[in-house]
């Protein structure tokens, strides 16, 4: 009976971690992609602005021609025109947008930044989704602001019927706690990062830093590490092959299965990289933000204005 008691002690606590996801268990190293290896893994989405920005997208021999992407060993960077005035009747502001060829399910994401796109009029974002079964299969944003408005937010979008508890353990401030896409015209659930250096200019003053997700049934959570910190985790600092979660602390935005179940919720995902200009959001806030004239005049008439609108990436290692 004592030996029985024990095994079911031992099991019911195993239950318990996985459903806390204290165990989370380590990953392996799937997709190393550094330098060069961008234009291998992923591809150019030449495509009309989902978000109404006034941009334009263009294709990878475009951006290369126009060296608004290029790589060296250990760089890639991905970046908007700063040099062409635009009409306003004619086409937006060229920049890229790119996505993973492969899908990740449970997985975790590293993204070593050392400099995101900065200024007035900016909307640059990391993100995950299933673009062509939005929003039923979930969308997770790992960076994303406007208007060089820190700190970062991390957020969730998805169909009806999944929310976030109000108490949880991260370091981040709850904004909305429905993820519901059709709520608040698609606030989604955000957390607001703690520290200013986390977007914008002061992330790009500090040297960048590395942001990770991890994604699994029992939840997503995000994570921040400014470059200057004491507190990177040796494997994240170093690119392991290997990656421990359970060794990283508390995360910036925690959001729980406890009223979202993530399996349906959230389907196999791209990885998404890009850079817009105005639209809904950047350009929504613009009045707000202290830049001047109008989002849209301003982005027409201003190109130097984008002379550090660009992705430095070090590297993106994804381990499942």
């Amino acid at each position: 009976m004592v030996k029985f008691h024990s095994l079911l002690t031992f099991v019911s606590a195993i239950c318990l971690a996985s459903v806390t996801g204290v165990l989370a268990g380590p990953y392996t190293l799937s997709d190393n992609i550094v330098g060069p290896a961008f234009f291998d893994a992923f591809e150019w989405q030449a495509i009309g602005d989902p978000t109404h920005g006034r941009v334009q997208y263009v294709d990878q021999a475009t951006s290369r021609s126009r060296n608004l992407t290029y790589a060296s060993s250990n760089s890639f960077v991905l970046r908007a025109d700063s040099t062409t005035t635009l009409s306003p009747s004619g086409p937006g502001r060229q920049s890229v947008r790119i996505r993973t060829k492969k899908t990740y399910q449970t997985h975790v994401a590293v993204f070593d930044v050392r400099h995101m796109p900065q200024g007035c009029g900016t909307w640059p974002a990391i993100w995950e989704t299933n673009e062509s079964n939005w929003p039923n299969g979930g969308e997770i944003d790992i960076v994303e602001g406007v208007n060089d408005q820190a700190p970062n937010a991390a957020t969730l979008h998805t169909a009806a019927g999944c929310s976030m508890p109000a108490s949880r353990t991260q370091t981040g401030t709850n904004g909305q706690l429905d993820c519901n896409y059709a709520v608040n015209g698609n606030t989604g659930c955000g957390v607001r990062f703690t520290e200013p250096n986390s977007y914008g200019p002061g992330f790009n003053n500090n040297g960048g830093g590395w942001l990770a997700v991890e994604r699994n049934n029992q939840f997503i959570k995000v994570w921040f590490w400014p470059r200057n910190s004491g507190n990177v985790p040796g494997d994240v600092r170093n690119g392991n092959s290997g990656v421990n979660t359970d060794t990283w602390g508390t995360p910036s935005a925690n959001f729980p299965n406890t009223s979202c179940d993530i399996s349906k919720f959230f389907n196999a995902h791209n990885i998404i990289i890009n850079l817009t200009f105005c639209g809904d959001w950047a350009g929504g806030v613009y009045g707000q933000s202290g830049c001047p004239s109008t989002c849209d005049d301003f982005v027409n008439n201003n190109p130097a204005a984008f002379a550090n609108a660009y992705f430095d990436f070090a590297s993106l290692r994804v381990y499942q």
